[in-house]
């Protein structure tokens, strides 16, 4: 009786064993149903690259999302990034290429320099990223029979901006939410830069003086910093945030003697998906269309 059972369990487990190894070490490849292709420039040395599209967005999820993230968070970010440069190739059908490969639209990182960065972790960390694209396959964000601007960044200050308050144009999916998660899960939330005055000053391009005097004068509506006046010298927000090399625009600025404090909340412009509220969603039970749907109102997701 004790041998009929053992064989039993043998019979049950020894498929399972071979299903999971076997998945353990075998790389998932993708399959393409179409000739479609992204124009991506590389920046450092402007070399055009054919991607085949689903493939790009392989890439942008390794650059642009931690793959530790949750699965759900992980496939967000790819129907947002997919949005994104959907977009792109609407714009620029009659130009050389689609999209640079850095911040200035979605990083993408290429398979041979991902094989060389995880090394022997690869095949696990890029099966979890083509799962996430995979399970997405083709999704993208409509509004209004339109596709999305589907803005993301890494973290909010607990609420997401107006996009007409960062950008001019105001689109009736880019509205300001709340995302409370980003507190919990980012560890870049809150951050300090500390200058001396001098170096405050240079970077600034104002005349030294011993004292710095400060004054807001204008915000968005959650508290960002629009336009400052710093010693009678009028900045915008953006200009203070990229001449000090800030986290976000919204700072406040404090003298220390000798030197200069600035503490910010958030990281990025803070208009569409937060990256690390996509990730605190996940982690709370959301669903990917869940999330998508709370940091982009009112849209749809289709499928291509």
């Amino acid at each position: 009786m004790k041998k009929m059972i053992v064989i039993v369990l043998l019979v049950i487990m020894i498929p399972y064993l071979v299903v999971t190894l076997f998945m353990k070490d075998d790389e998932i490849k993708l399959e393409y149903g179409s000739n479609m292709v992204v124009r991506v420039r590389r920046e450092a040395t402007g070399n055009i690259l054919e991607v085949p599209f689903e493939e790009y967005i392989v890439g942008v999820l390794a650059g642009e999302m931690p793959v530790s993230f949750e699965i759900e968070a992980l496939k967000a970010q790819a129907v947002a990034a997919r949005s994104y440069v959907l977009r792109k190739m609407q714009a620029s059908e009659d130009q050389e290429y689609d999209v640079v490969d850095t911040v200035s639209n979605q990083v993408y990182l290429d398979d041979a320099y991902l094989r060389e960065k995880w090394q022997d972790e690869y095949t696990e960390k890029i099966n979890k990223i083509r799962t996430a694209v995979l399970e997405t396959s083709g999704e993208y964000l409509e509004y209004d029979g339109k596709v999305a601007e589907a803005f993301f960044f890494s973290t909010s200050t607990g609420m997401t901006e107006n996009s007409g308050e960062v950008f001019q144009t105001q689109l009736p999916y880019l509205t300001s939410v709340t995302s409370e998660w980003d507190q919990e899960v980012s560890p870049v939330f809150n951050d300090n830069v500390t200058l001396s005055l001098s170096d405050f000053y240079t970077k600034l391009g104002l005349p030294y003086q011993d004292n710095i005097q400060v004054e807001v004068t204008k915000t968005t509506s959650t508290g960002r910093v629009k336009e400052i006046k710093i010693n009678d010298k009028t900045f915008t927000g953006s200009e203070v945030f990229s001449k000090l090399g800030l986290r976000s625009t919204f700072f406040t600025i404090t003298q220390n003697g000798s030197n200069v404090s600035i503490d910010t909340k958030g990281y990025g412009h803070g208009v569409g998906m937060s990256q690390y509220g996509a990730q605190g969603m996940a982690k709370t039970g959301y669903r990917y269309d869940e999330i998508l749907k709370h940091y982009y109102q009112g849209v749809e997701i289709k499928k291509i």
